[in-house]
C-alpha cells in the first residue's frame, strides 16, 4: 500500500517505541474497575469480619485474613460502605471538607471500595485531592545516587552535589552486590558533607539492607516489597507477617522504612486472579496500613511500564498514589523508573504529582545521568535538573529541589571526594588517589572516572563488614582526619536513631536537624489561602526564581 507521508513521519517519533496494548481483563491488563474485580462489601459479626468485597470468610486467602484483622477501622466500617462512592469522591475534591474528616472514611473502608472511590475521579480531580490529602504540608522528593562501576568516590561526590540541590533522602544500590558496603559508606558520608540531615539509604537484598542499617551506614529503607495475590507473596517466601516482622526489626532499631508496592506486578509476575491493576494495589496499600508501617513506595515504580501500556493507566497510578494518602500513608509517589522514550510522556506521568505535592514527588529522581543508573534509569535524570527548575519558577511550584551555582558544586564535590578518601586511609580500605578525587569532582558520569580495582574493593567490603566496623568508626576516621563538620553530622544521623522521633509518617530533616513531618507539619489545606503555598518561604522562592542562566536586565548594556 501507497503510504501518506505524514503517518510515515509519526511512525518515527520516539512514542512508537513505547509499549502499548489493548486491554485484556482476565490476565490483569486493565487498569482499574476490571470486570472481575469484587464489588465493595462487609459483614463483622461480634467484631469479627465475616464477608470482605463479596468473599465469605471461609474463602478468605492469608490478605483478607490479614487486611480483615488489622487493615480497616471496624467501627466505622459498615456505615462507611454503605456511603455513596461518588460523595465520597466529592468530599476527596471539596476543599472545604478538611482532611481529618475524610481520613476517617477511608480508613474504614474495604480495599475494593476504596478503588471504586477513585474511579470516579478524573485526573484533574487527582490532582486537586493529592494536594489536600498529602499528610505532609511541604512537599519534598528523593533522588537515586548509583553509578555503573559501584565507584564510591563518584557516588561520595554525587550525594554532596545533590544533598545541595535540595534532595532530602538518597538511595543508593549496587550493580555488584558485594560493594553495598562501601556504597553505604560512600553515600552518608557525601549527603551529610552537602548538607547535613540527609536521609540515606542502600537498597540490596533485606538481611544486608538492615545488617547496614544496624551497623549505622543508612538512615532508612523502602524497598521492602508487597504484593496484591497470594501466589506472588508467597512465591517470594513471605506472608504479610513476615514483611510485618521486619518492618518491626527496621522500626526497633531506629530505622525509618516504607514498604515498596505499585501497579503492575502481579501482572508481570503472571497471577493476576483476573483482577485489575488498581484493585491488586489497593489490596497492597491496605496490607501496608495494617502492618502499622509510617508509609509506602508506589505508582507502578519498577513496573510503570504495565500500567503504561494500557488505557487510563497513568491516571490509575496517580489514583494508587491518592489511595495510599488516603490511609493516612507516607507517600513516595514514583516517578522512578523510565518508562518512556517521548519527553512529552515522561512529562506527562510526573505532571500530577508535580503540580499536587506529594510527600515525595520521586521515589527516584536520577541525580546522575541515566547511563549511571543502576535502578535501570529513571523518569527524570540529572540531564533534566535545569528543566525541572524552569517549570518549578514557571508554575511557582516547590518540586523539591532548587538551583545551585557550579562554584557550589564543584567545593561541595571536592569536600566529600576529600572526606571519603580520608575514611577509606584512615579504617585501611583500598586508596582513593588524589587523582580519583580531583576526577570525582568535576566527573559528569563514570566515563570520567580512572578506573578502581574492583577484585580489591569486593574484598575489602566483605573484610569490613567480618572487622565488625560501624559507623562510629566512621565517625572517630573523620574526626581524627579534620573533617569534624562531617564527623559531626554523622553522629548526630546516629542519635536521630537513638530517639526515633523520626520514626513518623512523611518525617524528613532540615539542615539543624529539625524534623518535618506530618505530626508538625500536618497538611492543612482547604482552599485558596490555605496550605503550603511557595511565596510563603521566601528563601525557597528566591533560590527557585533566580536560575542562575536567568539574565538580570539590570546589568545588560545597550
Amino acid at each position: 500500500m501507497k503510504r501518506q507521508k505524514r503517518f510515515e513521519e509519526l511512525e518515527n517519533r520516539p512514542i512508537h517505541e513505547d509499549g502499548f496494548v489493548r486491554e485484556w481483563p482476565d490476565e490483569g491488563l486493565v487498569a482499574m474497575m476490571g470486570p472481575n474485580d469484587p464489588k465493595p462489601s462487609i459483614k463483622i459479626e461480634n467484631g469479627i469480619v465475616t464477608e470482605l468485597d463479596e468473599k465469605k470468610r471461609a474463602d478468605f486467602d492469608l490478605i483478607d485474613l490479614y487486611i480483615a484483622k488489622y487493615g480497616i477501622k471496624l467501627e466505622n466500617a459498615e456505615k462507611v460502605m454503605k456511603m455513596d462512592s461518588t460523595k465520597i469522591a466529592n468530599m476527596l475534591v471539596d476543599p472545604n471538607v478538611p482532611r481529618k474528616d475524610i481520613v476517617e472514611i477511608t480508613t474504614a473502608m474495604t480495599p475494593a471500595k476504596a478503588e471504586e472511590v477513585i474511579s470516579k475521579l478524573n485526573f484533574g480531580e487527582m490532582i486537586m485531592a493529592t494536594q489536600k490529602m498529602r499528610p505532609r504540608r511541604t512537599p519534598a522528593t528523593q533522588c537515586h545516587v548509583t553509578n555503573i562501576r559501584n565507584n564510591p568516590v563518584q557516588i561520595a561526590a554525587d550525594a554532596a552535589d545533590a544533598a545541595l540541590r535540595g534532595f532530602p533522602e538518597q538511595e543508593t544500590t549496587t550493580a555488584v552486590a558485594r560493594y553495598a558496603p562501601l556504597n553505604a559508606i560512600a553515600l552518608m558520608v557525601g549527603a551529610q558533607t552537602g548538607r547535613p540531615g540527609v536521609l540515606t539509604q542502600c537498597s540490596v537484598e533485606e538481611a544486608m539492607e538492615l545488617s547496614l542499617g544496624m551497623r549505622g551506614f543508612t538512615g532508612y529503607a523502602e524497598t521492602i516489597s508487597v504484593y496484591g495475590t497470594d501466589r506472588v507473596f508467597t512465591d517470594g517466601d513471605d506472608t504479610p507477617w513476615s514483611k510485618e516482622f521486619l518492618a518491626s526489626c527496621y522500626a526497633s532499631r531506629g530505622l525509618k522504612m516504607r514498604f515498596t508496592s505499585g501497579s503492575g506486578s502481579e501482572a508481570m509476575m503472571g497471577y493476576t486472579e483476573g483482577k485489575s491493576m488498581l484493585y491488586l494495589e489497593s489490596r497492597c496499600i491496605f496490607i501496608t496500613k495494617a502492618s502499622g508501617v509510617q508509609g509506602l513506595q508506589n505508582g507502578g515504580v519498577s513496573c510503570i511500564g504495565i500500567p503504561g501500556a494500557v488505557p487510563s493507566g497513568i491516571r490509575s497510578v496517580m489514583g494508587e498514589n491518592l489511595l495510599c494518602m488516603m490511609l493516612d500513608l507516607e507517600c513516595a509517589s514514583g516517578n522512578d523508573q523510565a518508562f518512556s522514550h517521548s519527553d512529552i510522556r515522561r512529562t506527562e506521568r510526573l505532571l500530577g504529582q508535580f503540580i499536587a505535592g506529594t510527600d515525595y514527588v520521586s521515589s527516584g529522581y536520577s541525580s546522575t545521568p541515566n547511563y549511571d543508573n543502576t535502578f535501570a534509569g529513571s523518569n527524570t535524570d540529572a540531564m533534566d535538573y535545569d528543566d525541572y527548575y524552569i517549570m518549578e519558577r514557571d508554575l511557582m511550584i516547590n518540586g523539591g529541589i532548587h538551583p545551585v551555582s557550579e562554584e557550589e558544586v564543584i567545593k561541595g564535590r571536592n569536600k566529600a571526594a576529600k572526606a571519603l578518601q580520608a575514611v577509606f586511609e584512615e579504617l585501611g580500605l583500598p586508596k582513593i588517589t588524589d587523582e580519583e578525587v580531583e576526577a570525582a569532582t568535576y566527573a559528569n558520569t563514570s566515563k570520567d572516572m580512572p578506573d578502581r580495582n574492583m577484585v580489591e574493593d569486593m574484598k575489602s567490603a566483605q573484610e569490613l563488614l567480618d572487622r565488625g566496623i560501624t559507623a562510629v568508626d566512621i565517625i572517630k576516621a573523620l574526626y581524627n582526619r579534620g573533617y569534624k563538620d562531617v564527623a559531626e553530622a554523622v553522629l548526630n544521623l546516629q542519635k536521630q536513631k537513638v530517639c526515633g522521633d523520626f520514626l513518623q509518617t512523611s518525617s524528613i530533616f532540615d539542615k539543624d536537624w529539625n524534623i518535618i513531618s506530618a505530626v508538625n507539619n500536618a497538611n492543612d489545606y482547604q482552599g485558596p489561602g490555605t496550605g503550603y503555598r511557595l511565596d510563603e518561604d521566601t528563601e525557597e522562592w528566591e533560590r527557585i526564581k533566580n536560575v542562575p542562566f536567568a539574565i538580570d536586565p539590570g546589568n545588560m548594556k545597550f
